[in-house]
């Protein structure tokens, strides 16, 4: 009598219940994503590993230029498939994380595209994975309702005035603690695509819509080829018509600025556009050229504007290469949020996103971001004025536009140089943002500002940058390690002091003050902040 066959490893949910989370990890979805794991985490594994070794060699020689081995991609005549009928006019969209009330204002806010974000703007809480998966499904199904404690109730639109959902999986760098396949944490990505696309796939060819992504942190076209090659098995996986999938991928990396190109061709059969993401780009930036010399030291996060020689360089030659290869081109994240009970900041917000948007609808963009529902007007109006009738831009080729690898990387053309104001600003921002994180909650708005993990990144690498450069600030003191503690001293003592001490002691404010400090000054430059933080998540 033959021995029986070795069963395979069940999967493992190492978490406690979350409710209703039998809806969501059912027995049939999780095979999906321990088959999506068995075969594609080895090949992400790789290309993290590539990742290392590309940051060895510009850390090394402070040099990056478009690719000569894929100079044929760039000069083929090539196109990506067409836009589907719900992707085509990308006028607004709007950018939150998948929290119950957030879901409705979002599809409710008359923007045409909904990022429904698991990614930067949600802390990646096991109950937050889980329920903002559910929250997805309960939209479709039309049975999400809020209510919240004072009474105020909000409830779906018909479904003709909903905004369409584009929803942003983890990067390839976040595992998942809680989903163990064969003695492996699953990678955040394959967790939260494999999740969405097996429960809401066919509910969206249903409404004449699909499953539509945005892919972050995208370094490279070899990790855009990994993306099409999921797409392909899971579309055959669950018997879904090859192309079902469209995917906008953020260039949000400088690696990824001399690939544009190469990356529209890996996913063409599902390719639907490019978004211009400038916060994670200035991180890239300080991350990848961190020990480049004074060249490459940014000035104050706040006085990078769009209108940089540098940044002007990565959102032109964007539009152009999309609109060549006949994606949308989308513009990026304006992070300033209306007061509704300060006029004055209120108004100066509204200036600065609409002044934003002008500039984006006159550079040919198809589409932007907002981050509040409030704005969704403003920017609607600047894109109106451009597009009038038309869905989009995309004939205005941007033949003009000429974009050399110096370009890209002339950040000392800015005429701004770090202040101690900007310094203090960071401190305060990391602190703040990586508390909020610890508790669960992603997108926080701090000074009017709304703050995500991006913008902390650029935080505390500014800070690791400007020490390690031996910057000389603007009143004369040098950025050293005992300074940033000194600041973050005294910030937290500020904080102390605005909440006071029961609200303090209730919060993780040490433990965001002390991650903080250990990712800014720790001679090892950990690669993403969320990393280290991810452990001290509960």
């Amino acid at each position: 009598m033959s021995a029986a066959a070795p069963q395979e490893p069940a999967v493992v949910v190492a978490a406690g219940t979350v409710p209703r989370s039998e809806e969501v990890l059912t027995d049939e979805a999780l095979t999906f994503v321990a088959a999506l794991h068995r075969r594609f985490t080895p090949r992400r594994s790789e290309l993290l590993a590539r990742r290392r070794e590309r940051r060895d060699e510009i850390a090394r020689t402070a040099r990056l230029d478009f690719l000569p081995e894929t100079a044929a991609i760039r000069d083929g005549d090539w196109r990506v498939a067409p836009a589907p009928e719900a992707l085509n006019d990308r006028r607004v969209e709007i950018t939150g994380p998948t929290d119950r009330k957030m879901t409705i204002n979002a599809l409710n806010s008359g923007a045409r595209v909904w990022l429904a974000d698991f990614e930067d703007a949600s802390a990646p809480t096991w109950e937050n994975v889980v329920l903002g998966q559910l929250n997805l499904i309960d939209a479709y199904e039309r049975r999400i309702d809020f209510t919240t404690p004072e009474g105020k109730s909000y409830a779906l639109r018909p479904d003709e005035e909903l905004a369409t959902v584009v929803m942003r999986p983890r990067g390839w760098h976040l595992d998942e603690r809680h989903l163990v396949v064969d003695g492996e944490p699953v990678p955040g990505a394959f967790v939260d695509f494999g999740l969405y696309f097996f429960h809401n796939a066919q509910r969206l060819l249903a409404k004449g819509k699909g499953p539509y992504f945005y892919l972050p942190k995208t370094e490279s076209h070899l990790e855009a080829r990994l993306w099409n090659d999921v797409f392909v098995f899971a579309q055959d996986y669950l018997g879904v018509p090859q192309g079902t999938i469209r995917a906008t991928v953020l260039i949000e990396t400088i690696t990824a600025a001399f690939e544009m190109e190469e990356i529209l061709y890996e996913l063409r059969d599902h390719a639907s556009g490019l978004n211009a993401g400038r916060w994670d780009y200035l991180f890239s930036i300080v991350k990848n050229f961190r020990d480049g010399g004074e060249k490459f030291v940014l000035p104050d996060r706040n006085a990078v504007t769009m209108t940089a020689p540098f940044m002007r360089a990565y959102t032109e030659l964007l539009v152009r290469t999309c609109h060549k290869r006949g994606a949308h081109a989308i513009g990026g994240m304006a992070a300033f949020i209306p007061s509704r009970r300060d006029p004055e900041v209120n108004a100066q917000a509204l200036e600065k996103v609409k002044a934003d948007k002008d500039r984006e609808a006159a550079d040919g963009f198809d589409g932007s971001w907002v981050a509040h529902p409030d704005l969704v007007p403003v920017a609607r109006a600047s894109f109106d004025a451009v597009l009038g009738d038309r869905p989009n831009q995309k004939d205005r080729l941007r033949e003009d536009v000429h974009v050399t690898a110096g370009q890209l990387l002339a950040i000392d053309s800015l005429d701004a140089r770090p202040t101690y104001e900007g310094l203090r600003n960071a401190v305060q921002v990391g602190i703040r943002y990586i508390e909020a994180w610890l508790r669960g909650l992603g997108a926080v708005a701090i000074f009017n500002l709304m703050e995500d993990a991006a913008t902390a990144e650029i935080s505390r690498s500014q800070i690791w940058q400007w020490i390690n450069a031996g910057v000389v600030l603007d009143n004369g003191e040098k950025a050293t390690a005992e300074l940033a503690r000194r600041v973050a001293a005294e910030e937290l003592a500020a904080i102390r002091a605005e909440i006071g001490d029961e609200s303090f002691a209730a919060g993780s404010w040490q433990q965001a003050h002390d991650l903080l400090l250990q990712v800014a000054l720790d001679e090892r430059y950990v690669d993403f902040l969320t990393l280290p933080a991810y452990e001290l998540l509960g």
